[in-house]
């Protein structure tokens, strides 16, 4: 029966999202409600499981989910995103520009969001493919994989940070096994798979109303000043070298006087707080329109993200209480199902399903975080393994999907070949490195 209300709730939860078009944070409330009281649980009792799923999501990741979106957003509109494209190409050269264009996205989306970072870059796509006589489409999917690897597996996006928070992995090293699996992960995915598709699929040019609405972003993120390559990627580095400071040092000076101090500001909230302040200061010369604006548009952008992520908490916490997370690991493992495929394949499922990597990232780790003790298996592993999954089959029902779709002008079909399977081969490869990794541990 808890499997048969588990199943019943999903789709009711796929309904309300999809056919109805409810707001997510809604549809996950009511959903989880409408669990609750299904599964037997007093009214007050319910409110109070799901209030309190809500905060403890919130508590974790709330102020980062705030800082990152305020230090991606000012990236975005000063022009560092460019900069930070132009540099990489620079090293790879125009032959491996796919490859230089692929490693862009890896990095833009660690702190700059998905669509806002395609359609910065499409530009990037065009210019490529014309010096370079490579197909279109390579770049397309080689740019869209990159940049929901990030999107799925590195911090401080904000669904890794509440997978990281859920399964109690340190940031640090999570971002080091991050960032290694998403560059592989990117490469066979984003790179390779995009030449291969690029020999197969030819792209239609550019209609004029895409150059139209391009013209209009290039006017809304264009810069009174012009930023300078270094600064970019100083910016883009400042929280991801902060974080890893409290990490080298707890592991090299432990007990020196000198660790506390980074402890202090390699703290994932300090380090994205110090990071806002130098964007704030530095990126103002930058940064076209209204400045206050500018941040108010990225609180509002926050708002609806921490809506989002606190309600799946609330919803991985009904199921918790349930029982039913203990049951769905019980009967998998009757399957030999192994926890690190179950992760995958559960994540991939409300993926696909949802249209959101971050809903599916939130849920899974709230349904398996709690059993983390129980499950014989490395936290860092397991995290890796959930954000694998979020990664690829996006279908229609994804935003991600028809800003690749539009931007990169292709049909649905080819859209589905390039950058659903693409996402797929790289969620692939990271489950791949996941086990490798797994089994390299237990041979030590």
């Amino acid at each position: 029966m808890l499997l048969i209300l588990f199943l019943i709730s999903l789709i009711v939860l796929f309904l309300l999202i999809l056919k109805f078009k409810v707001e997510p944070f809604i549809a996950l409330l009511i959903t989880s409600f409408a669990l609750a009281l299904a599964v037997g649980t007093p009214i007050a009792e319910a409110s109070t499981i799901i209030a309190e799923g809500f905060g403890g999501t919130l508590a974790g990741v709330g102020i980062l989910i705030g800082l990152g979106i305020v230090f991606g957003q000012f990236l975005a509109k000063s022009g560092a995103v460019e900069k930070i494209a132009e540099g990489i190409l620079s090293v790879t050269g125009i032959k491996k520009s796919p490859a230089g264009l692929a490693m862009t996205g890896t990095l833009v989306s660690i702190p700059v969001f998905f669509d806002a970072a395609f359609v910065i870059l499409n530009k990037v796509i065009k210019s490529l493919a014309t010096k370079t006589g490579i197909a279109k489409i390579t770049f397309v999917t080689a740019l869209a994989v990159g940049l929901i690897v990030s999107h799925s597996m590195v911090i401080p996006t904000p669904g890794p940070l509440v997978v990281a928070d859920n399964i109690g992995v340190d940031l640090g090293i999570f971002l080091i096994f991050g960032i290694f699996t998403a560059v592989i992960a990117t490469l066979v995915g984003g790179y390779g798979y995009g030449m291969f598709i690029g020999k197969r699929m030819k792209v239609k040019d550019v209609e004029e109303e895409l150059e139209e609405l391009e013209e209009e972003v290039a006017e809304d993120t264009g810069a009174k000043k012009k930023i300078n390559k270094k600064l970019s990627f100083g910016l883009l580095l400042l929280p991801i070298v902060l974080i890893l400071s409290n990490t080298v040092a707890q592991l090299l000076i432990p007990d020196n006087p000198l660790s506390g101090f980074f402890a202090f500001v390699g703290d994932k909230n300090v380090a994205l707080l110090i990071s806002v302040l130098v964007a704030l200061i530095v990126l103002r010369p930058y940064i076209a329109g209204d400045y206050a604006a500018q941040f108010n548009q990225s609180m509002a952008d926050a708002g609806s993200i921490l809506l989002i992520t606190g309600a799946g908490g609330a919803f991985g916490a009904v199921i918790n209480a349930s029982g039913m997370g203990d049951y769905l690991i019980d009967m998998m493992t009757g399957f030999n199902i192994h926890i690190l495929l179950l992760a995958f394949i559960f994540t991939q499922i409300l993926r696909a399903s949802l249209g959101s990597a971050t809903v599916a990232l939130v849920t899974t780790s709230s349904i398996l975080g709690p059993q983390i003790a129980d499950l014989a298996v490395s936290p860092v592993l397991l995290a890796l393994a959930i954000c694998s999954g979020a990664i690829g089959l996006s279908l229609p029902n994804d935003s991600g999907f028809w800003v690749v779709n539009r931007f990169g002008n292709l049909t649905v079909p080819q859209t589905l070949k390039a950058w659903s399977l693409g996402g797929f081969i790289a969620g692939l490869t990271g489950l791949t490195l996941v086990y490798i990794m797994h089994f390299v541990t237990l041979m030590v």
